[in-house]
């Protein structure tokens, strides 16, 4: 009972904080243009010195555990492809099916996954969390103006979509916060004391104001009704993401139980509020893509919470081949 009780103490703050995000977004009457300089503060500033911090310190050896990454990013993948099929088969629209693939399969790896993770498994997490975070953009932050191209969507020929992507990818703040700090633990750099004192600060806002702005963004979402393939890529996402992690660090080798442990949260966490940020984007699946946070954050509840109880209790062998 213990166990479970210092459970609830370790989620109720996330989850407190995207409801009183929510309650707030749903009472206080604000323009929903007054969230634009909290998201650049969080998506430019906050999160790009979290990052910072949590790869700085790492040695390199670290952060360049490559059967890791092939086996989480490929889950990944392959939950974008349930995912995207699941879409396919309700609409026959490929836009509309690349944005379900996205909702099955994009984890709130920025705003959730750091704060909890490193929470809940210490500190010694914060190597596979940065990696995953950064192969799984990659991936799905190239896979999706590629479909949107391909789609028609993207106005722009196949060699200038290329170009856009690679730009994306190199000047996005959390891979300039990540490129930065894995070059001061190549080179031992220390940041002088009033900065490391601002990047400290920055960092511990980080996560409060993901949570928050996340319940707010949902809470202005109009939710009519939830479309017919919603459940099933809540299941993709919550259950079988995780588990297909699971499966593929087993057969590619034994990473230890904090590594595996992390990757396979990491893969539980609900969707990410970027897949909003992404239809909007397009102007494709807004209201599937509110539908998708909204549903898998409340059911991340119940699955996450069982999902920790049983790694917490040593109920969950991390290696299912040893």
């Amino acid at each position: 009972m213990s166990d479970l009780i210092g459970l609830i103490n370790l989620l109720a703050p996330f989850f407190g904080l995207i409801g009183l995000g929510f309650f707030c977004g749903k009472v206080v009457k604000q323009p929903e243009a007054g969230l634009a300089w909290m998201q650049f503060f969080l998506i430019y500033v906050a999160l790009p010195c979290l990052f910072y911090r949590l790869i700085a310190d790492k040695s390199l050896d670290q952060l360049t555990n490559w059967p890791f990454v092939l086996a989480t990013t490929t889950a990944t993948f392959c939950a974008f492809l349930l995912s995207f099929a699941e879409g396919w088969r309700h609409t026959k629209d490929l836009p509309q099916s690349v944005m379900q693939g996205v909702a099955g399969s994009y984890s709130n790896i920025g705003y959730m996954g750091p704060p909890l993770i490193l929470a809940a498994l210490g500190q010694a997490a914060s190597a596979p969390v940065v990696l995953i975070f950064v192969f799984d953009n990659l991936l799905l932050f190239s896979l999706v103006p590629l479909l949107m191209s391909v789609a028609g969507l993207e106005k722009l020929t196949l060699s200038a979509t290329v170009r856009k992507i690679v730009w994306r990818v190199l000047t996005h703040p959390f891979n300039v916060a990540t490129a930065l700090g894995v070059a001061a633990s190549y080179f031992h750099v220390e940041l002088p004391s009033a900065a490391n004192q601002m990047v400290t600060w920055l960092s511990g806002a980080a996560a409060p104001c993901a949570l928050f702005i996340l319940g707010v963004t949902v809470a202005l979402r109009p939710l009519w009704k939830i479309p017919g393939e919603v459940p099933a890529l809540v299941i993709v996402k919550l259950i079988l993401h995780p588990f297909l992690v699971w499966i593929l660090l087993s057969l590619v080798g034994d990473f230890g139980p904090t590594w595996t442990f992390a990757a396979i949260t990491m893969a539980a966490l609900p969707p990410a509020l970027n897949i909003f940020v992404i239809s909007t984007q397009y102007s494709v699946g807004v209201e599937r893509a509110s539908a998708c946070v909204l549903m898998g954050t409340l059911a991340s509840m119940i699955t996450l919470t069982a999902l920790l109880f049983v790694i917490r209790i040593g109920a969950l062998p991390y290696d299912l081949f040893p």
